[in-house]
Formats: structure tokens, C-alpha cells, sequence
């Protein structure tokens, strides 16, 4: 035993032996690599690090393959001692590793890159100050340059559809130029323009009110969209603010959530030019299944037999032998089914030195529409910004400047409605000539309403400027200037070319109308921020003020009897003109605002924010009132009975609860306002009271309640956030009604009305695999708003009450009870709620039809391999609408191809009545009363294939300071929907779908 024992011991000792000689030996050799590192040429090498929003503190500076190393200070400023053949590695936890060759340089300013596989460690904005993901308080969403530039859109909403949770963004219509809604956590306001967040760019506050005038502009939804003006292809980021913590600081614009959005800067001290260039080509996503000849003729001609007639009346161009009825037109492809064509173009220039950096980049957009004729859209845009650093670090100055310039000439009519009611066998559009057909007088050439225009221009400009000066390390004084100016001028041109020429018409009878829309708006922001940490404890304190102006002047003209049609967009040249409305509004707004969050042990988060605000669109005693907010955090992962956990990662419960306001009900709605009566006494133009003085006028206010759980597990592979918040919005700022002997049709006021919108929200973020070459990741949100009216103090006896319901949603249409088809006669039936024996709007209208949808969202995935990555977006909605019914089926207008299935004789189940010309009150009046009913309530949801991009970097040599990438793009490709009366995502089918993109493109760098 004792032999075998001393063997085991040998061993022992001579391992030590050999590991003691190792390590002498490896000490001798780095005593030698040392001394001959230091007798090579060293040089001090200082410089700073910074990330996109400032100073980067704490980054670790090593020399690669060696353990010597320095971190940056609180400035983000470091110094070590190298060799010129050395080489830094940058590194930092949440950002991309950075190395760089010393060469013959001894300063360096470098800028860290975040990356996406840290999620919890990336810096996002929060408005008045920045913040890390993973001690945020509030509930913010985020996506960057990286989700934007796979999409060829031109409006900003566009790139969010499908990617943040809670925040629903419908497209209103698929012509150029279009405009989209938002809403964020539901509906909070009774009044429509009443819900538009509020946007930011660059720190300045962007003015989203519809501009232009529906006088301009009738055929689509919507009016021009202000939102084009920024220029995606711009934008670095976007944060989308949700809850009070996160908007309570804006106060009382924060009602609505606020939309922060970031452009791009000037990275880096090398010179850097970029070039991306894209087509697009755009057809309709979905069209309806129409009748074809055959059956629409069958139709008719069951129709005029069912009503009685022995003979088609004269007017029946279609059925009576006027028409050749053997003709068949498919008018949706005739007239909505063309290709849109978008050519995309934008240059940049990005460099400067180490104390200052700037980029340059301008953008050139044109875009043609589906529909015929010469129509197109075109967007041009200037992007510039600059930063700039003291030699002290004290003293910095941002810039950011953007002008665009918009001309949008679009017909005056949306086509789509035409072309799904035109008749098939209707004539041909042009004579043998090539001129208009209009058929000796029998029809109306859809092409006529082309020879009208609707001209859009304009032209935006946004600057801003930030100054801060560091007094003390921890002091900083900070200013935000901003400024923006819009200048629009929308007109409608109807020349009588539009019309049949027997109607006789001349120039004469042509008109134009006119809208003119200037607003400008400044903004200045003092702020103070100090940040003192004292052992495990971080205070950050910010108190400022907000003082801004807007002007917005506006001017309505109709111009007619002109000489010429070739005069026809001049003003001066009409002999008769008149102007409809001409004013100018000037809105005041100041605020102080604060925060202080209180960070211990990098665990516990107390954040909380207050503003008192002052508006000029209240009258005296209600323009000031306060908002407010409180936002906790627990991040529970680092504690201690956690330590040693190998599942959860990181884990964080955060709270909040405040109040914020609206105040976007116009300018002077409080006062007795008188306006021109548009008549002549004497050669006098007349006053007439347009509004009456309310000084009980106030704010509405918004309280916010949300509490959320953020969990990481296996490293953060798998992210899961999960919220729910509670919403209520009171004191409505709606028209009450008075009665007629007033004068006044209604009074702005505040109404004890209360909104109240709650949902859940979930995100997940998972890392399905992360290689060298191969990389996936996953990303899904859903998200569930339930929205209530809860109260509204003489609901019953106001004109709101066939409106709204106390305890249904604000987004619900009343309608009739469907009791189902009369198989004796054929006709619908409805209940009779009052028993009066007649079915009418007044008595009858008892069931809830919401339209609000049940849950929505996004599922997104990112794959990298090697060179290749592919990113592609499914949006989904659970959702429910009305189905689109034209017209009573018979009659002069074409149908759905599903109307065959009618009502012939007495016990015939079908879904369709019989067939009427119209004559037949019984049947077309129970037809509305149908597309007015629970029955007419389908399913609409549907899952879309929102946007793919797959883009691949060319492996071009490494000493070629050329980098090229191409990519292949597609927006709206496939929509998954049992829903077979249009396009699900249009709240109705009259106008034109959104529009389905093929786009290809280069991106260089040099």
C-alpha cells in the first residue's frame, strides 16, 4: 500500500515540477516580448469615444495581443502608449467591437455601433434625455435604420406598420401621396382629429394637422399627408412613447403617445460617399369578383321582368340594344389596373475631423399611379447635419437641417369606385379618332373626370440647432432652437372638356379652386441636467422650458369663367372669383418641465416627471393646468437569491401611472368669432357670429396606468415583454348641441365624458442562431386594445345617443337586428325594437357592431448568411367591417359575382333578395337596411405578407475601398383574408387599395 501511494505521489510532483518550469519559462519570455515591446518607437495616443448620442464613458482601449489596456472616463476620453504598428481594440457591453490600426496617427475620435444582439444594453430615446434599455421605467418602441431601409416607402408611418406593439397604423389609400392613421393604445378622444400624436423630429415638434381643404380635393379619404415631408431614407431612428412615464415631460401634447424621430449624423473622421438607387413597380393587391357580361345582363333583365316592365325603358342603354351586348370590359384592370412606377435616388457625403463631423444627402423620389393618364408624384429633399466638439469637451453644437419639396398631380376623382360599378358591356373609351367616346350622350366617359387635376405643392423646411456647455462634469446647460416651415398650394381644376360635349360647355363654365396654407413655427428649450452619483446611488436631474409659436395662415379661392382652358391654373385670368375663406391663426405654447430619477444599485429605478403647461387655445383662468407622472423599476435578475441562475438572464418589473393632456382642438375655439358672410350690402361685405365665447373651455386630460415584465432567459436568447395598461381620457373636447333658436348649430365645450382604453401588449425577441457565418433572429408582437366608453352625462336625450353606447367602444356603428330573408316574398327582415310596426333609423337601430380590432401585430425575421441577409415582415389583424354593397342588386351598376345566388321564387333560401331595377320600394329599401345591419358585419381579418428584402454584400477585394450592395425588395406580395369585398386594410372598398411593390436596388460605399 505504501508503494502504490508513494507511486501516485510522483506523478503529482513532477506535474508540478513541469508547471513551475512552464511558468518560469513563460515569465522569462514575456520579460523579453515586454522589454522589446518598449524599446520599439511608442508614442502617446489620446481620443474619445462616443456612441450616436454623445460621449461613451467606461469603453475599454487594449492593445490587441497584449494585456496592456485603459478605460475612457466619464467623457468618454482615453490615453495609452503604443506603438504605430499596434492595433486598439474598442469594446464596450451593448455595442459592436471596434479595432483600429494606429498607423501614423495619435488621436483618435470613435464611434461605437450598437449591437442588435444586446438588446437590453442599447441606448434609446426617450425625448428630453436618453436611456438604457434596461433601466427604462416607461414603455417605449423602437425600430432603427436597419428595419427602414428594407422598404420603399415615402411616408414615415409606413415603415411601422406590423413592428411595435400597440401602435395600429392603417394606409387610407394606395394613391401617391397618401396619407396613413395611427392610433396608439386606441382611440382616446370623441373628436377624430382629435387622437394624432404628437411628433418630434430632431427635437423640434412637427405639426401634423391635416392641410389643404376638401373643397381641393374630394377623391380620396384623406388630404395631403404632412408626413411625407420626411424623407425615411433620412430617419436613424424611431422611438414610439406609450405610456405617462414616457409623455407625462411633453404634458399636455402627450395624450396621444409621442412619435421621436432621429436622423441620421455625421459618423467618423474619414470621408465617406454613399449612393442607393431603387425602381419600384406597383399594381393593386386585390380586386373584387365582378359580374361578367352574361350575368350582369341576366340580371338586368330579371330585374326590369320582376318589377314589370314588358319592354326596357329608353334609359336602359345596357339591356335595351343601345349598347353592344356582347361587349365585355374588365374595368377594374381598364382603369385601376396599370403598373405605378417609383424610381428612388439619395447621395451622401459624411466625414470631418476629430472635433467636427457632418453629413450631407439629398433624395430624389418620383412615383407614377395606377390609374391612366400623365399622373405622377415627385419628392425631392436636402438632408444636412452637423456636430461639433470644443478641444476641452465643454462646449458641443448640433445641427440638423431638412428641406422638401413636394409636387403631387393626381386626378380629381379616385377611379376605384367607378370601376367596380361601370357596367361590363359599357362602350369603348375612345372613338376611332382617338377622341373621348361618350356614346351619343349615353354614358358618362369615366376618362372625362381626368381632364381635371389636382396639383399639390409642397415645399417644408426643418432646422434645428442644440447648444450644451459643461460647466461641471456632472452640470450641463443645454438649448434646443427649432424651427420649421410649410408652404402648401393645393388646387382642383374642372374644365368643361371634362364634360359631354353636347352639354354645350365652354371655358366659361370652368372652374378652379384654389387652397393656400403657410405655417411656420419656432421653438426654444433651455435645459439644465446634473448627474450625481454617490456610492451605489445615481441621481439624474432635468428641469427646462419650453416656449413655442405657430402661425398658420390660410386662404380658400374658386375662380371661374375663364377665356381659355389654357388659363385654367391661373387665378388672375378668371373673370369671376370668390374667396371662401381667408384667415390666419396664431397659437402660443409654453411649458416648464422636470425629472429626477434615482437609480440604487443599478437595480432599483424611480423615475418622475411633471409639466406645467400653458396653451393660447384656452380662454383666461383654464390656459395653464399640470401634468405629471411616476414610473418604478425592479430589475430583479441581479439579486441576490438569482445569482447564480443559468435560465433567466434578466428580469425587470416596472410600473407606471400619471396624467397628460390635449389641447388639439384649433386655434380661438373658445371665443366669439365673426366671419365674412360672402354677401354685398351697399358695396359693404357683411359680418355674420360664426362661434360663441366659452370661457369654461379647458383641457382634456388622459390618465395612464401600466405595469410590464421584461425577461431575458439563456443570455438573452429569448426576450419576452409583457404589459397591460389601463387608460382613461375624460373632459372630451366635443360640440354639444344647442338648439336651433340660437343661431348656432353647437358649442366647443368640455364634455364629462370619459374614454377608457386597455389592452395587453407582448414582444418577443428571440435569437434562434448566432454562428460566424449564420445568424437568425425572430421577431413578434401582438397586441389586444379594448376601448369603452364609460360615462357621458345625458347621453339619452343628446343628438349622440344613435352614436355612442355606455359601455361599448367609441369605434362601433349602430345598426339593424337582421332576422333573415322572407322566403314567401324574398325580402330581408329586421326587428322592430319599439314595436310601432315600422323598422326606421330613429327607433330601430339596437345592435353594436365594433369595429375596433380584436388584437393585431407583426412577426419578423432577420436571416444572415455569410453575405446574404433576408429579412421578411408578416402583419396580421383580427378585425371585423362592413362588406361592400353598391347598390340594390338590378340596378344600373355592376355586382359582385356571388349576387347570382338570388331570391327566384316563394321557399328559395339565398342570400340575395330578387333582382329590382329599382322601381320596387320594398326591396331596395330592405337592401340599405341590410348593408346597415349585423348582417352585413364580415369577417375582415387577414395576414399580409408586409415587406421582404434580401440584400447581398458582393465580395469585392479588401484593398478596394468599394462596397457595394444589392438588393431585391417587396412590399404588400401576398394577403391571406377570407374577406372577398376588397382590400381588408381599407375601411372601405370605394377607394384605391394599397398597392403591391417590386422593387430592385444598389447601395454604394466608398
Amino acid at each position: 500500500m505504501k508503494n502504490l501511494s508513494l507511486n501516485k505521489g510522483r506523478p503529482s510532483c513532477l506535474c508540478i515540477f513541469i508547471f513551475v518550469l512552464l511558468l518560469s519559462n513563460q515569465i522569462i519570455a514575456n520579460e523579453l516580448t515586454f522589454r522589446s515591446y518598449t524599446k520599439q518607437s511608442q508614442q502617446q495616443i489620446t481620443g474619445t469615444v462616443s456612441d450616436a448620442l454623445g460621449p461613451l464613458p467606461s469603453v475599454t482601449v487594449m492593445i490587441k495581443g497584449t494585456t496592456i489596456s485603459t478605460v475612457a472616463d466619464e467623457k468618454g476620453n482615453f490615453s495609452i502608449t503604443a506603438n504605430s504598428t499596434d492595433i486598439l481594440v474598442f469594446s464596450f457591453i451593448g455595442y459592436a467591437t471596434k479595432e483600429i490600426l494606429i498607423g501614423n496617427k495619435i488621436s483618435f475620435n470613435i464611434v461605437l455601433v450598437e449591437d442588435s444582439t444586446q438588446l437590453k444594453e442599447v441606448t434609446i430615446n426617450a425625448g428630453y434625455y436618453s436611456v438604457k434599455e434596461k433601466e427604462r421605467t416607461g414603455s417605449i418602441a423602437r425600430i432603427t435604420a436597419k428595419d427602414i431601409e428594407t422598404q420603399p416607402v415615402t411616408n414615415v408611418l409606413a415603415t411601422m406598420q406590423g413592428r411595435m406593439a400597440g401602435v395600429e397604423i392603417i394606409q387610407d389609400s394606395g394613391a401617391p401621396g397618401g396619407a396613413f392613421q395611427i392610433k396608439i393604445r386606441g382611440i382616446n378622444s370623441l373628436r377624430a382629429d382629435g387622437n394624432e400624436p404628437l411628433y418630434i423630429i430632431d427635437g423640434v415638434p412637427f405639426s401634423s394637422e391635416t392641410i389643404g381643404s376638401n373643397q381641393t380635393y374630394n377623391g380620396n379619404p384623406s388630404l395631403t399627408s404632412p408626413l411625407n415631408s420626411i424623407n425615411p431614407g433620412d430617419i436613424e431612428s424611431i422611438e414610439v412613447l406609450k405610456d405617462a412615464d414616457a409623455t407625462a415631460i411633453y404634458g399636455s401634447r402627450g395624450a396621444n403617445g409621442v412619435v421621436l424621430i432621429t436622423t441620421k449624423k455625421g459618423r467618423g473622421e474619414k470621408t465617406t460617399f454613399a449612393v442607393n438607387t431603387f425602381t419600384s413597380y406597383g399594381t393593386v393587391t386585390r380586386m373584387l369578383d365582378l359580374m361578367n357580361t352574361q350575368q350582369y345582363l341576366a340580371m338586368r333583365r330579371e330585374a326590369f321582368a320582376n318589377d314589370g316592365y314588358t319592354e326596357f325603358p329608353e334609359y336602359a342603354y345596357d339591356v335595351n340594344g343601345t349598347w353592344d351586348q356582347n361587349r365585355y370590359t374588365d374595368w377594374q384592370k381598364e382603369l385601376i389596373g396599370g403598373t405605378s412606377e417609383i424610381h428612388n435616388l439619395q447621395a451622401s457625403v459624411s466625414g470631418g475631423g476629430s472635433a467636427t463631423q457632418y453629413l450631407l444627402s439629398g433624395t430624389y423620389r418620383t412615383e407614377t399611379t395606377v390609374m391612366p393618364g400623365d399622373f405622377n408624384y415627385g419628392k425631392g429633399s436636402v438632408h444636412f447635419s452637423m456636430n461639433h466638439r470644443s478641444e476641452d469637451q465643454k462646449f458641443k453644437l448640433q445641427f440638423s437641417s431638412g428641406y422638401t419639396s413636394q409636387k403631387n398631380k393626381q386626378p380629381t376623382v379616385d377611379l376605384a369606385s367607378i370601376s367596380r360599378t361601370l357596367a361590363p358591356n359599357a362602350p369603348a373609351l375612345y372613338t376611332s379618332d382617338g377622341e373621348l367616346n361618350w356614346e351619343n350622350s349615353t354614358w358618362t366617359n369615366p376618362l372625362g373626370v381626368l381632364k381635371g387635376e389636382f396639383i399639390a405643392k409642397i415645399n417644408t423646411l426643418n432646422a434645428n440647432a442644440v447648444l450644451s456647455y459643461n460647466f461641471l462634469p456632472e452640470l450641463q446647460f443645454k438649448t434646443n432652437l427649432g424651427f420649421t416651415d410649410l408652404s402648401n398650394n393645393e388646387s382642383k381644376t374642372e374644365p368643361s372638356t371634362m364634360y359631354d360635349p353636347a352639354y354645350g360647355l365652354t371655358s366659361h363654365d370652368s372652374a378652379l379652386y384654389n387652397s393656400l396654407t403657410d405655417r411656420q413655427s419656432w421653438i426654444i428649450e433651455p435645459q439644465l441636467n446634473y448627474r450625481l452619483t454617490l456610492g451605489n446611488s445615481q441621481f439624474d436631474a432635468l428641469v427646462g422650458g419650453t416656449f413655442q409659436n405657430q402661425i398658420t395662415s390660410r386662404m380658400y379661392q374658386l375662380g371661374s369663367d375663364f377665356s381659355s382652358n389654357a388659363l385654367i391654373h391661373d387665378m388672375t385670368s378668371a373673370a369671376l372669383t370668390s374667396v371662401a375663406l381667408s384667415d390666419e391663426t396664431v397659437y402660443r405654447y409654453q411649458a416648464f418641465f422636470a425629472r429626477i430619477n434615482y437609480n440604487l444599485n443599478k437595480r432599483y429605478i424611480i423615475n418622475v416627471t411633471g409639466r406645467r403647461d400653458g396653451s393660447s387655445r384656452f380662454g383666461p383662468g383654464r390656459q395653464f393646468a399640470n401634468f405629471g407622472a411616476i414610473g418604478a423599476a425592479w430589475i430583479f435578475s441581479s439579486a441576490s437569491f438569482l445569482t447564480n441562475n443559468k435560465i433567466l438572464s434578466f428580469g425587470k418589473l416596472r410600473a407606471s401611472y400619471g396624467v397628460t393632456g390635449n389641447d388639439q382642438i384649433g386655434d380661438y375655439q373658445f371665443l366669439d368669432t365673426y366671419t365674412s358672410s360672402g354677401g354685398n350690402y351697399q358695396g359693404v361685405n357683411g359680418l355674420q357670429p360664426s362661434r360663441l365665447y366659452n370661457p369654461a373651455f379647458g383641457w382634456e386630460s388622459n390618465k395612464k396606468f401600466e405595469i410590464a415584465l421584461e425577461t431575458g432567459f439563456l443570455n438573452d436568447r429569448l426576450y419576452l415583454t409583457s404589459s397591460y395598461y389601463l387608460n382613461r381620457s375624460s373632459d372630451q373636447l366635443v360640440g354639444i348641441p344647442l338648439p336651433a333658436t340660437t343661431g348656432f348649430p353647437s358649442l366647443t365645450a368640455n364634455l364629462g365624458a370619459t374614454v377608457q382604453n386597455s389592452g395587453l401588449e407582448v414582444t418577443l425577441r428571440t435569437i434562434n442562431f448566432q454562428g460566424k457565418d449564420f445568424s437568425w433572429i425572430t421577431n413578434i408582437n401582438i397586441s389586444a386594445n379594448r376601448n369603452k366608453l364609460i360615462a357621458f352625462p345625458g347621453l339619452a336625450t343628446s343628438t349622440y345617443r344613435n352614436r355612442y353606447v355606455i359601455g361599448q367602444s367609441i369605434n362601433i356603428r349602430k345598426v339593424y337586428n337582421y332576422l333573415g330573408m322572407n322566403t314567401n316574398t324574398g325580402i330581408y327582415e329586421f326587428a322592430d325594437a319599439n314595436g310601432d310596426g315600422v323598422v326606421t333609423a330613429s327607433n330601430d337601430l339596437t345592435e353594436i357592431a365594433d369595429l375596433t380590432p380584436k388584437y393585431f401585430g407583426g412577426f419578423q425575421n432577420q436571416i444572415t448568411y455569410k453575405g446574404l441577409q433576408l429579412d421578411f415582415l408578416f402583419q396580421f389583424v383580427k378585425q371585423k367591417n362592413f362588406g361592400y354593397y353598391p347598390s340594390s342588386p338590378g340596378d344600373f351598376g355592376n355586382q359582385l359575382s356571388n349576387v347570382t345566388q338570388h331570391w327566384q321564387q316563394p321557399g328559395d333560401q339565398a342570400p340575395y333578395q330578387p333582382y329590382t331595377s329599382g322601381d320596387n320600394s320594398d326591396v331596395v329599401g330592405a337592401y340599405f337596411k341590410y348593408s346597415n345591419s349585423d348582417a352585413a358585419i364580415i369577417d375582415a381579418s387577414y395576414i399580409r405578407l408586409k415587406n421582404i428584402s434580401l440584400m447581398y454584400d458582393l465580395p469585392l477585394p479588401t484593398l478596394n475601398k468599394l462596397k457595394c450592395k444589392l438588393f431585391i425588395q417587396g412590399q404588400n406580395l401576398l394577403t391571406f383574408t377570407s374577406y372577398n369585398n376588397g382590400d381588408p386594410e381599407l375601411a372601405y372598398a370605394a377607394y384605391l387599395p394599397p398597392l403591391k411593390l417590386y422593387t430592385a436596388g444598389i447601395q454604394l460605399t466608398f
